[in-house]
């Protein structure tokens, strides 16, 4: 049953979402999952690319305009707080031993600015983050 959600925040976050699937498959990503889930934490993405395995946490963030990120405001990758990432590690490992992969593997930061009123988005990825 596909998760619903309900307030603003979490639609931003699922809009979000599919963006970041969508550019990162124009980019040679292959989606394996989305929105691995365990009580104590969830990867948003986990997807392939040359043999690699990536996890994938996307931050999503409403601008007024895409191109001009503001200064004083939160950036989205300030979410990435210490109990975040003590969950997504433990979520990582997990979903490592669950599957039995061996592979090599990275976690990676996109972060999705989104404008409705321009109906434009914006993306970055930050590859290879050590956790």
């Amino acid at each position: 049953m596909p998760k619903i959600f309900t307030s603003k925040s979490q639609r931003t976050g699922q809009f979000g979402e599919n963006i970041a699937v969508r550019y990162l498959t124009d980019r040679g990503f292959t989606i394996i999952e989305r929105n691995y889930t365990k009580k104590w934490g969830e990867i948003d993405i986990i997807a392939q690319k040359g043999g690699v395995i990536h996890f994938i946490e996307v931050k999503s963030k409403s601008v007024l305009d895409c191109n001009v990120i503001p200064e004083n405001g939160i950036r989205p990758e300030e979410g990435m707080h210490p109990r975040k990432i003590i969950r997504i590690k433990r979520t990582l490992q997990t979903y490592l031993i669950e599957r039995n992969i061996s592979n090599e593997w990275k976690f990676d930061l996109v972060l999705v600015y989104m404008s409705d009123s321009q109906r434009q988005a914006r993306v970055e990825l930050m590859e290879n983050i050590i956790l």
